[in-house]
């Protein structure tokens, strides 16, 4: 695998006359690949039907005679102003009824089937005329679906589109109302145009249609990203990429990965720190200038899954950003840590927000490699530094991971629509896993729902998944390490109703679920180890050996054979002890790890990555604040 560094460029905001210098200036740091294009449709199309490239063909034409690979993005997350006069519905509506109009980005509807079609028509432009370009080596679809909220929308076409999905889905409204239990609150439709979107109800709609809206809301964006795809592939063979955001679960990313070559994300450690995470000032003081030490690995890790193992970072955070609640910069050295923790985890490219600190608009505060006087900011000679390093180890694969981690979008979606306690989050409690098996020093792989083969693993842990597959059933009827499956786990249908028999319906396990409860966040139950439940406990009835029970009786983790149940939240101190315990019973090598250091193996190399302010040491090296350190296995 051939790893390299890019960078994100805008030509249409410079003189033409500072692109060629820009594309040498790249290649002297070190960089591969530019991304251009993405935002950039009023450029290309100025006004309905009047298609201005020539630009476009000229700073391909110095990028690609500069030695640079050309990234290039389909313009449709920023419709012109000409598109909303053309098509005035086209907005995204939000959930209170508020129109989300022109004046930034992603201002479109899914279901707008106008606008769909004025996608189509641009990509299939630009497809024909850059998709034998020499130069363009691969294509972006789109901009980070879901940004800003953006994937439900409750427009007029979304009740549209969304009534005919119905329609297709359960054939009859007798059909529908069986599977969603509409005969409660005579909740009964006759015809499906009768079934509007689930908001503005006098209180909580039915869950069932909450869920089949978000379904149904993330169909649609598979769907637009098809189309994309579907025209790009038949114009050119270079690979289709999109860039997925952090902490997004809107929208199926492994549907939408179906169709497209790599995954890619767009990695902001400092303001996701900030913006997208539940830990307290402590934390976040400790990791304010460096990221939290494992949410970018939960990322790359993730869109390795999504990619099919192939993946990159479109956009990787340079310097203090404009969006957060506060934005400061990160610690002499993070730039660097972040391009070699990526490539650790498998990333084939790495690639800079932005090339040059824009002067005007809203991202103007947001740093790049350059500032907006063209002279470098600090991340430039990071970035140098990477790519001279990159020449100098050889390529080093992935591991074989010995443990995966279930991740699924689906019950994301499931615990928003009906929590059941304001402190249940599926991706917090996967997240709060995944961070756990790092601390013990642990590689992990991201496996996706249904997934149908768990031999390559020792240890599978399934938190929280709304309901478990055919294939997944299967492939933990035939495993031979262990998985713990829940808390919350397998325990409603797809329609969000309880099944029969009763949850969590577990093979090789006598276990059902007599009820749950959820508590508050001042009430932590005890363990008779150590260590508390916190959020939710299921009780039970089995017959199974019980491992864990809290101090009041309560079994806690249930079962000693391959697998086994987990009935409740357990914080970080039990997290610890009973994945300590498992992982010595599987024979799993575990390396726990000092406050803020983290590592990674690949096939021929171990890396350690130190997030921490004090210096970590690890194989006997004292490993600096912000420092990065491999060596061979």
């Amino acid at each position: 695998m051939t790893r390299a560094l890019g960078v994100c460029y805008y030509p249409e905001h410079w003189p033409e006359d500072v692109w060629e210098q820009d594309a040498s200036d790249m290649v002297k740091a070190g960089l591969t690949w530019v991304r251009i294009g993405e935002f950039a449709w009023a450029r290309m199309e100025p006004t309905p039907g009047d298609i201005q490239l020539d630009w476009l063909d000229r700073s391909i034409a110095i990028l690609g005679k500069a030695g640079l690979k050309v990234v290039l993005g389909t313009p449709t997350a920023t419709p012109p102003r000409w598109m909303a006069d053309k098509h005035p519905d086209m907005f995204a509506v939000d959930e209170n009824g508020h129109v989300r109009g022109f004046g930034s980005r992603r201002h479109y509807c899914f279901s707008h089937q106008g606008f769909r079609a004025e996608s189509r028509r641009i990509t299939e432009i630009l497809a024909k005329r850059y998709g034998n370009n020499p130069h363009v080596a691969a294509w972006q679809t789109d901009n980070e679906y879901g940004c800003h909220d953006t994937t439900l929308s409750y427009s007029d076409a979304a009740k549209d589109a969304f009534q005919d999905w119905l329609a297709q889905k359960y054939q009859s409204t007798a059909a529908l109302n069986r599977a969603w239990g509409n005969v409660f609150w005579s909740m009964d439709y006759d015809e499906f145009d009768q079934i509007g979107l689930p908001n503005l109800t006098v209180t909580e709609p039915n869950p069932s249609h909450a869920l089949a809206f978000r379904r149904f809301s993330s169909d649609q964006v598979v769907a637009f990203n098809r189309e994309q795809a579907q025209i790009i592939k038949a114009h050119s063979d270079a690979p289709l990429i999109h860039n997925y955001m952090g902490r997004i679960t809107d929208f199926d990313h492994y549907d939408v990965g179906a169709d497209l070559d790599i995954a890619s994300w767009d990695s902001y450690p400092l303001g996701f720190l900030e913006d997208r995470m539940e830990d307290g000032d402590a934390h976040k003081r400790a990791y304010a200038q460096q990221g939290d030490p494992d949410l970018q690995a939960f990322h790359h890790d993730l869109y390795r899954a999504v990619g099919k193992g192939r993946w990159w970072i479109m956009e990787q955070q340079p310097g203090p950003v404009n969006w957060a609640p506060v934005n400061p910069a990160p610690l002499p050295g993070m730039c660097r840590l972040w391009a070699w923790e990526a490539f650790a985890h498998g990333a084939e490219a790495v690639c800079y927000f932005r090339w040059r600190q824009a002067p005007f608009a809203q991202e103007q505060m947001h740093a790049g490699l350059l500032r907006s006087d063209r002279e470098p900011a600090p991340a430039l000679a990071e970035a140098a530094q990477v790519a001279r390093e990159l020449t100098q180890i050889p390529d080093c694969g992935t591991t074989n991971a010995s443990v995966g981690l279930v991740f699924d979008y689906a019950s994301a979606w499931a615990w928003e629509v009906q929590p059941q306690g304001t402190g249940f989050d599926y991706f917090r409690i996967v997240f709060e896993t995944y961070r756990a098996l790092r601390k013990l020093g642990l590689d992990i792989d991201i496996l996706p729902p249904n997934c149908a083969d768990l031999t390559a693993y020792k240890l599978v842990l399934a938190p929280g998944l709304l309901a478990l597959s055919d294939d997944l059933k299967n492939a933990l009827t035939a495993f031979n390490g262990v998985a713990v499956i829940g808390p919350r786990a397998n325990s409603k249908t797809e329609e969000l109703t309880i099944p029969t028999p009763l949850p969590p319906n577990l093979p090789k396990l006598d276990l059902t679920i007599t009820r749950s409860e959820t508590f508050r966040a001042d009430m932590d139950r005890p363990l008779q180890g150590s260590g508390h439940i916190r959020h939710w406990l299921d009780h039970v009835d089995t017959n199974a050996p019980v491992l864990e029970h809290t101090k009041a009786g309560d079994p806690v983790l249930i079962g000693n054979g391959p697998i086994r149940y987990l009935a409740g939240w357990l914080d970080e101190t039990a997290l610890d002890r009973v994945l300590t315990n498992i992982c010595a019973e599987q024979q799993i090598e575990t390396t726990p790890v000092q406050d803020g250091l983290r590592i990674r193996r690949t096939d021929t190399h171990v890396f350690a990555f130190n997030y921490g302010l004090e210096t970590a040491t690890f194989q006997g090296q004292d490993i600096p604040s912000a420092g990065v350190y491999w060596a061979p296995k």
